[in-house]
């Protein structure tokens, strides 16, 4: 996999000329750390972040203070063929939460720490984790139930006790999706 195949895009961005204020609020509201500051034809000018508007607050009033004022630029890119591998090791070692992807100087999108981590997710592994906390909304903390996914198929193995609680539970992991089929195992209790 490479940067075009995990980026996040359409990007939110900020013009160099936007009030600091105003860009503050655009963080906040989305909950980004950063957000790529372009110019004309969507060139990337820079990257204004949480810190930088935090030390620009800290210096007194922000009044008619704009992004140019206080972005970090040049900043640390990366391009679109990138490998995830390249993009970790870029991530790790500049202790940043997010990169921006460029090509040929325009920005296309950025790549951040939950883009790489969605990656190492396997779909199963997302089905199982929905499964398992819809059985244990079912029947509380104390599930007695194991969840295995492969390939979509749901294997749920338990003691169930009688008919009607087989079909709450099929009926149930059926309403997950990506569960293409589910499968019941029944244990008896001893």
């Amino acid at each position: 996999m490479i940067a075009s195949d995990v980026m996040s895009r359409p990007v939110v961005s900020v013009s160099p000329s936007m009030p600091v204020r105003s860009a503050m609020v655009l963080l906040v509201e989305n909950a980004f750390g950063a957000l790529p500051v372009v110019g004309e034809g969507e060139r990337l000018l820079g990257v204004v972040s949480e810190g930088d508007l935090l030390r620009s607050r800290m210096k007194g009033s922000d009044v008619g203070v704009t992004v140019a004022d206080v972005m970090t630029s040049p900043v640390i890119t990366v391009p679109m063929a990138a490998t995830v591998v390249e993009l970790a090791e870029i991530l790790l070692d500049g202790r940043l939460r997010c990169v921006p992807v460029v090509d040929d100087g325009v920005l296309v999108g950025v790549v951040s720490r939950s883009d790489l981590l969605r990656t190492l997710v396997h779909g199963d592994d997302v089905l199982a984790d929905r499964v398992r906390r819809l059985m244990n909304a079912y029947a509380g903390p104390r599930s007695k139930w194991l969840v295995d996914v492969a390939d979509g198929v749901v294997w749920i193995t338990g003691p169930f006790a009688d008919q009607a609680e087989r079909r709450v539970i099929l009926a149930l992991a059926r309403t997950v999706p990506g569960a293409e089929r589910v499968e019941l195992r029944p244990t008896v209790v001893a």
